[in-house]
């Protein structure tokens, strides 16, 4: 750069050509960021007991059954249920020291009424005789008792 001055000091022609005007500037943008879809999320699945709680209702469902391989009699059930549940057994006269204790209460009632059931329905559908009653069919739909 120092020889091009001297040389147009000197009225010597330059070996190289002699930029006269400023540089055009550049601008410089700051980069936008990247515009990246957004990916919808997944839609949020409701359980019942979620539904039944928003609306208020009572909710009571059975998670899961064990049954003991060795005693197929022998079992447990796993329940859920919420708060509106155990305010409805309360309201219909369930106590207990905790929701656990007035769920089970209603659970074993509702057992012993399945199980009076089925020995009501099997009593109707077998008759015993009445001890010391004799009763003698004598035909055309008529019975003798003695």
């Amino acid at each position: 750069m120092l020889d091009i001055i001297k040389k147009l000091l000197n009225n010597q022609p330059a070996d190289e050509p002699v930029i006269t005007e400023k540089p055009a500037q550049i601008k410089v943008e700051p980069k936008k960021p990247v515009e990246r879809k957004k990916k919808p999320k997944p839609p949020v699945i409701k359980s019942q007991k979620d539904i039944a709680t928003e609306k208020h209702e009572p909710y009571v469902n059975i998670i899961k059954v064990d049954l003991d391989p060795e005693n197929i009699g022998a079992g447990s059930f796993e329940l859920d249920w919420n708060e509106y549940f155990i305010a409805k057994l309360i309201r219909s006269g369930y106590k207990g020291a905790d929701d656990s204790q007035i769920v089970d209460q209603w659970f074993q009632d509702v057992c012993r009424n399945v199980v009076l059931e089925t020995f009501e329905q099997y009593e109707a559908n077998n008759p015993r005789p009445v001890s010391g009653v004799q009763r003698k069919d004598i035909g055309s739909g008529r019975s003798e008792i003695s």
